[in-house]
């Protein structure tokens, strides 16, 4: 664990696509099905668009962190980042021709412990666009 932590620490870009995986199959194993991964428009990305049992279409903002020295990794979803996430979440929705459907803003963070399995935090209705 200690070699493949340092690679996931000297690469920030693998720490975010390790994380994202990681948060995945936890987001599956509670039941939500993933619809795509790393949806990218003009107008922002979504890390993680997933369907929950109830068809209920589930937009997740994945962090991924070392540690939280300064902050934690949920504050880092700031208001910009919030609106950019709803824009990109319009785009998708009107790209698809999604209609109906309820809509739900999740963020997960995964913090890479210095132990053990890491920490992995899911916020359901994280906020509301």
């Amino acid at each position: 664990m200690i070699l493949n932590r340092r690679r996931l620490l000297s690469d920030r870009a693998r720490l975010g696509r390790w994380g994202e995986r990681r948060c995945e199959r936890f987001l599956q194993n509670k039941g939500l099905r993933t619809l795509i991964r790393n949806y990218s428009c003009k107008l922002g990305e979504l890390d993680l668009v997933m369907v929950a049992d109830d068809g209920t279409l589930v937009f997740v903002e994945v962090r991924s962190r070392a540690d939280e020295t300064f902050a934690p990794a949920e504050a880092t979803v700031n208001l910009a980042k919030r609106e950019r996430v709803a824009k990109a979440a319009r785009h998708f929705i009107a790209a698809h021709r999604i209609e109906d459907r309820p809509l739900r803003f999740d963020v997960i963070t995964l913090i890479l412990s210095r132990r053990g399995a890491p920490q992995i935090r899911h916020y359901e209705n994280a906020f509301v666009p």
